[in-house]
């Protein structure tokens, strides 16, 4: 099995690309990536990340893009950046990446004042009773349900059949926090295991498919293993954001990997169960207040997933997940 992590691209080099190798990373993930919203073809920069990533036995395998205001909201360009999304699908197609992950929301994340965790580090938080006190609010992107969804599949009919022919899987991830109501003037339409039937049924195609974020699924108020089945048997899982969560689908703090409330050994055995060959990825680990800590929350993290990976798949030559070896 495969362990995938980001690097934002102005962070690509033989150092960050030789640590990641070191901690036992397989797949790069490019993100933050390029802006490819200017329809600038990309070809020649994700060919030379391709070649200087396998230089450290890596393969780039994924990158993402958040969904541009223009396909979200519907505005006047929106067709000229449809054409810009299939120039970069080209582009990533040229270099052999095959996923794309990306999300579809007018207004991002929502957080609200870190909780403390051991050894002084700081979860990411969210607590809707302290947001929904002081709500944020974009009045220029204001758009309800029906009219989001109807975008979705706009931009989902014209993207996914390219993605299909050139062997592109596009993963979406949920919203996040995953309520499926108005947050800051905007719908929230990718915020439950039935709305992403919809979308899949919508515009059917293999290449549409779901970033299995954990915490999110967690958030939702879901049992993480039903989840896993419920999506593999629609072969809908792209790629795992591994992560855990403690507290309720209102108010939760994500906390290291060992310590939430997802049964992480039960779900890694889920995954084995279905089928799942990975990749497994990491996700917002928590923020370590010391100067020595470097990335020691992605070492920490990604040898967790190794270990997990090893217990339950098996351990193969070198040290890998033993159903890997092929």
């Amino acid at each position: 099995m495969k362990i995938q992590d980001q690097l934002h691209w102005s962070h690509v080099s033989d150092e960050t690309m030789s640590f990641y190798r070191a901690i036992g990373v397989d797949y790069l993930a490019i993100y933050p990536a390029p802006d490819a919203s200017d329809g600038v073809d990309r070809s020649e920069y994700w060919c030379r990340t391709r070649e200087l990533a396998e230089t450290h036995g890596l393969t780039l395998w994924n990158t993402a893009q958040h969904g541009w205001d223009s396909l979200t909201l519907g505005l006047a360009d929106r067709d000229a950046k449809i054409e810009a999304w299939i120039t970069m699908l080209r582009s990533l197609a040229a270099a052999g990446v095959p996923t794309l992950g990306y999300n579809f929301k007018p207004v991002g994340n929502f957080r609200t004042p870190s909780a403390i965790g051991r050894g002084g580090v700081r979860y990411s938080t969210f607590d809707y009773d302290a947001w929904v006190s002081n709500p944020t609010h974009h009045p220029d992107k204001v758009i309800d349900a029906d009219r989001l969804f109807e975008n979705l599949v706009y931009f989902l009919k014209h993207v996914l059949p390219v993605a299909e022919s050139l062997g592109i899987r596009m993963a979406l991830h949920p919203d996040d926090p995953p309520i499926p109501e108005v947050m800051g003037g905007a719908a929230r339409i990718v915020s439950s295991l039935d709305q992403y039937a919809r979308i899949f049924d919508a515009v059917p195609s293999p290449a549409s498919g779901m970033l299995f974020c954990q915490g999110c699924v967690a958030e939702m108020g879901e049992h993480v293993p039903d989840a896993i089945r419920r999506l593999s048997a629609r072969d809908k899982i792209v790629y795992v954001h591994f992560r855990n969560i403690r507290g309720t689908p209102r108010s939760f703090q994500e906390v290291f990997v060992d310590e939430g409330q997802v049964d992480m050994v039960e779900a890694m055995k889920t995954y084995r169960e279905v089928g799942f060959r990975g990749p497994f990825m990491m996700d917002h680990t928590p923020t370590f207040p010391q100067s020595i800590a470097g990335w020691s929350g992605h070492a920490y993290a990604n040898g967790y997933i190794r270990a997990l990976i090893q217990a339950v798949y098996g351990v193969g030559p070198g040290g890998a997940g033993a159903e890997e070896q092929g």
